[in-house]
């Protein structure tokens, strides 16, 4: 029996899709993904790819709202009593994990996320995590800065001698309260 007569299913193909190009990222950042090598991992054509999205940047910023809802979800798992300090851990550590990821999370394609209002939503709501622990937008600007740039640091190796691990519990500690002004 021919198998050209049986409709083709191939499930949660966009998820399919998703999953491919995660793991291009992973190997080769986002330069490693087009929309016809993540068909081909995904095992189906080209033209079924582009069912599901018009371009690679479309399919990236679907990636990368995915892996916002995760970071999310990581920041607002934190250790809700190491306060701010456990959230900015989790961060860091979820940067180092999957350094693929974050890369792509924060690319360029971040500022162009009113084209993407799912990336747009799951970003911001990610952002709130850290907004929520810091008591004031202010607060949550100074901390995302100082671990993201941290995680960079990391990432690129530009911090040397060191377990990584002990880098982080010396770092990213609560900060001191703020003193009276006179």
């Amino acid at each position: 029996m021919s198998t050209s007569n049986r409709p083709y299913h191939h499930g949660d193909l966009r998820a399919a899709l998703l999953d491919a190009a995660d793991a291009l990222v992973e190997k080769g950042g986002d330069g490693a993904v087009s929309l016809r090598e993540v068909a081909r991992a995904a095992g189906v054509s080209a033209t079924a790819a582009y069912r599901h999205f018009t371009d690679k940047e479309a399919l990236l910023a679907a990636l990368s709202a995915r892996h916002f809802r995760d970071f999310g979800a990581a920041l607002g798992a934190a250790d809700t009593a190491g306060g701010m300090a456990g959230r900015g851990r989790a961060y860091v550590r979820f940067a180092l994990a999957r350094p693929g990821r974050f890369r792509l999370m924060f690319s360029g394609l971040r500022a162009r996320s009113a084209a993407h209002p799912e990336l747009r939503e799951a970003s911001c709501a990610a952002f709130e995590a850290l907004r929520g622990a810091a008591g004031s937008e202010d607060a949550a600007l100074r901390a995302w800065a100082f671990v993201h740039g941290l995680a960079h640091l990391l990432l690129d190796g530009a911090l040397q001698g060191g377990d990584e691990e002990a880098v982080i519990a010396r770092l990213v500690t609560e900060p001191p309260p703020a003193r009276g002004g006179g």
